[in-house]
């Protein structure tokens, strides 16, 4: 996308745990019992990828998309459970900052799972001018909907001795810059089936206001649906009587609709990005519904179309999701595109089509997409995607083929690493079921050189450990230990001569060691 005279507004949707194959233009929409006519129109207005990869958990990708930088990087590479300083440093600088800088009008409504602490690490605290967020999940949502819920404090003796440890219901908490938080509502399933709503309601008002001002604006709508439990708003639940799945398909293009509307009505839709794209693939908890309405949501695993695996971990389904760009008059109606796309490249993309500037004292892991979104390339640039989870190199992708390192078929599952990469094509083998092995061991000297650059960045600069409070600065060049930040599998052959700390040499490893993998 090319940086316009005047600057774009953006609007971007980021869904919880949509799967690839949910909506009509990507396989789904009757198929998952009901259209979604607003989604599929927004898709032939503009450029639908097919290959878009994000990260495989909730907290890993809203790092990546938000600082443009792999969560290995940043200390957000898992979801927090508990304990500790948990979300971004304050030292990260995410795109709301950086549009802000830029004199953009920033506010966002929904899930943040970047920081519990609402007075410092909020989303306001990171660039945002005003903002209602959810700190953590809506597993929460359930704890509220049992009887057996403690609801205060707890003890764990006698290993914890009398500590008071806190369980209460999330909140959901408000603020705008310059002011203090406010919890304005308990994140129970009466809040949870009409938070969406809520979110499309604040969108809507916050873009008449900033286009009232005259200012361009970023809106980031990181939605709730349709995570456990995807609890349908009232007015949808029931309404398709194909089941609660099916309401939420037909809530989502309404309220997808009545965004899209109200840039209509303002005037502003051909000077808009709109970006509508999901976390993470598709939830693997199967359980069906005994009834309609349910309380508890009804279905809750979702489909991930022809790709085989569920979120947290790295098989397509995880870690490749439904992706839509339309800019109109700038990028092409109508094209579909299998090319490499991460979602860190929109960090990048945007900030250079806003005229915004790239932070450029830290490691940026985005490219710029704009020649290839605005169909001037066929090709996106991009060779490479390194799969994370967690803390593991889980696979890598290079062009249309895939190696994964490591074993982990589902969620819950034990992972373990390969003895050697397991090599797939995934133009021959969408699902990653057959090995094509030694015929095509050549792709590995590909893929090892973007792991073995990838690593030399970390020496450079060392990534921040999960659980760092702030204030932080960064460590010295070359102080990275490797066992303590990453874990590389097989490929390890590859890069583990990099490895040294200031304090002492380590030695020099070869061949497939287990302990990499553990």
């Amino acid at each position: 996308m090319a940086t316009s005279s005047r600057q774009p507004n953006i609007v971007f949707f980021f869904w919880d745990n949509l799967g690839w194959g949910e909506v009509g233009c990507y396989g789904g929409g009757v198929l998952r019992g009901a259209p979604t006519p607003r989604i599929d129109a927004l898709a032939a207005a503009g450029v639908r990828l097919l290959n878009f990869n994000v990260e495989a958990q909730c907290t890993p990708s809203r790092s990546a998309l938000l600082t443009g930088r792999h969560p290995i990087r940043s200390g957000t590479h898992s979801v927090p459970v508990t304990g500790g300083a948990d979300g971004l440093t304050r030292w990260e600088v995410t795109i709301a900052q950086a549009l802000s800088d830029a004199g953009y009008a920033t506010g966002m409504w929904g899930k943040w799972h970047l920081g519990s602490d609402p007075e410092h690490r909020s989303p306001v605290e990171f660039g945002f001018d005003e903002a209602v967020w959810s700190p953590r999940t809506a597993d929460e949502v359930l704890w509220t909907m049992q009887s057996y819920f403690p609801n205060g404090a707890v003890t764990a003796a006698p290993y914890a001795g009398e500590t008071q440890i806190p369980l209460e219901p999330e909140p959901i908490y408000s603020k705008r810059k310059g002011a203090t938080s406010e919890i304005i509502a308990t994140y129970d399933a009466e809040f949870r089936a009409a938070f969406d709503r809520k979110i499309t309601d604040w969108a809507i008002d916050f873009m008449g206001r900033a286009k009232a001002a005259g200012k361009p604006f970023y809106v980031y709508l990181p939605y709730t649906q349709v995570h456990v439990p995807p609890i349908p708003d009232p007015e949808y639940a029931g309404k398709t009587k194909r089941g609660s799945w099916a309401d939420l398909l037909t809530q989502m293009d309404d309220f997808t609709g009545r965004i899209l509307d109200t840039l209509d009505t303002l005037g502003i839709a051909e000077d808009t990005i709109v970006v509508w794209t999901s976390d993470n693939g598709a939830d693997p908890n199967f359980r069906y519904p005994a009834g309609d309405p349910d309380p508890f949501g009804g279905q809750w695993d979702g489909f991930s179309g022809p790709w085989r695996g569920d979120y947290f971990t790295s098989l397509e389904g995880s870690n490749r999701t439904p992706c839509i760009i339309r800019w109109p008059g700038k990028a092409p109606a109508g094209k579909v595109s299998n090319e490499l796309v991460h979602e860190v490249d929109m960090f990048t993309t945007l900030l250079l089509a806003a005229g915004a500037q790239v932070p450029n004292d830290r490691m940026i892991d985005g490219m710029d997409m704009r020649p290839f979104l605005l169909g001037e390339a066929e090709q996106s640039g991009r060779d490479a995607i390194l799969c994370f989870q967690g803390t593991r190199l889980q696979a890598v992708k290079w062009r249309q083929w895939k190696a994964h390192l490591f074993k982990q078929d589902e969620m819950t599952s034990t992972w373990a690493p390969y003895n050697l990469p397991h090599l797939h094509n995934l133009e021959w083998d969408p699902r990653e079921l057959h090995e094509v092995g030694f015929p095509h061991a050549w792709v590995a000297h590909a893929m090892a050189a973007a792991v073995l650059a990838f690593m030399k960045t970390l020496v450079a600069e060392p990534p921040i450990k999960a659980g760092t409070p702030d204030p932080y600065a960064p460590p010295k060049p070359g102080t990275l230990r490797a066992e303590e930040h990453i874990q590389l599998g097989a490929i390890t052959q590859f890069v583990t001569t990099l490895v040294k700390t200031e304090q002492e040499n380590l030695p020099t490893h070869t061949g497939f060691e287990g302990q990499w993998g553990g």
